[in-house]
């Protein structure tokens, strides 16, 4: 096994044991039944299938249409190697969830992601099976792994999946940070760098007129800069009441893991979809 593999579960189980000691990793408040599905099948997917296969076949295809490419860049700087993959998969990837919360018909491969009512280390990787599928920063990474970025593609997404595990756990590490007057100037610089439970959560709240919620933004995966840079980052240094989504219809089983396979549910009315939160998509 790859020692990025590794390293990405020790995060991920590191994280996984803080909840399950702390607040509760397998029962958390308000989850159903088909919170636990959903998780479960879209993370096994999602790293045993669908990521394996975007990066293979985009790697194959570059092949075939620049044979000549192959490897051409694996002599670069290691930090010029890390800003196109901050670039073209980080970037790209904040282009694509702010699309996601734009647009309807990508918001239904996105909402399975919002449908929980808390936040966990459990919500990483729980999206509809084809919004990874489609991740534009997934594939893009596959050219850069054709161009001879593989060694540093096994370091940053180290790093990235330490900070949106971290971003997504319900045990807030920030939080005991900012009380530190004398980590406020590191804080900041850190807040508006990367994404933290307190930036990352407020994306996840259930209530638009919670002071701590930003549904509309907050965007940023690995980087927060991306949020700050284009105008979406709210930071209040609080942490919503509530999270998951407010004034939708609720999302089938069916409909959570693969829309448009199955559709809407309509069983609600039109007129309360996306009324009166700002939770609509678009």
């Amino acid at each position: 096994m790859p020692g990025s593999t590794i390293a990405i579960l020790a995060i991920f189980l590191g994280f996984a044991v803080m909840e399950l000691l702390r607040s509760n990793l397998f029962s958390k408040a308000e989850q159903t039944r088909d919170d636990g599905i959903v998780e479960a099948v879209s993370m096994v997917v999602l790293l045993g299938f669908t990521q394996p296969l975007v990066l293979f076949s985009s790697a194959a295809l570059a092949g075939i249409v620049a044979p000549q490419w192959a490897g051409a860049l694996t002599g670069i700087n290691v930090f010029a190697a890390i800003a196109l993959f901050l670039i073209l998969d980080d970037m790209m990837q904040y282009w694509w969830h702010r699309a996601s919360h734009s647009f309807s018909w990508l918001y239904n491969l996105h909402r399975a992601h919002h449908n929980a009512k808390y936040m966990s280390v459990r919500l990483v990787y729980r999206n509809n099976l084809f919004y990874y599928a489609m991740m534009p920063g997934i594939w893009l990474s596959g050219v850069l792994i054709y161009l001879g970025l593989g060694w540093a593609y096994a370091g940053y997404i180290v790093v990235k999946l330490a900070v949106i595990t971290g971003a997504h756990s319900d045990v807030a590490w920030d939080k005991p940070l900012y009380r530190i007057k004398w980590l406020s100037p590191l804080m900041w610089l850190v807040e508006r760098t990367i994404s933290t439970p307190a930036t990352h959560h407020a994306h996840h709240g259930r209530h638009a007129d919670d002071p701590a919620v930003n549904y509309k933004g907050n965007y940023g995966n690995l980087l927060f800069f991306w949020d700050v840079l284009f105008g979406t980052a709210k930071i209040t240094r609080s942490y919503p009441q509530n999270y998951g989504v407010e004034n939708l219809a609720p999302a089938t089983l069916g409909q959570q893991l693969m829309w448009p396979v199955f559709p809407e549910n309509k069983s609600e009315p039109e007129a309360q979809v996306g009324e009166g939160a700002g939770h609509s998509p678009a």
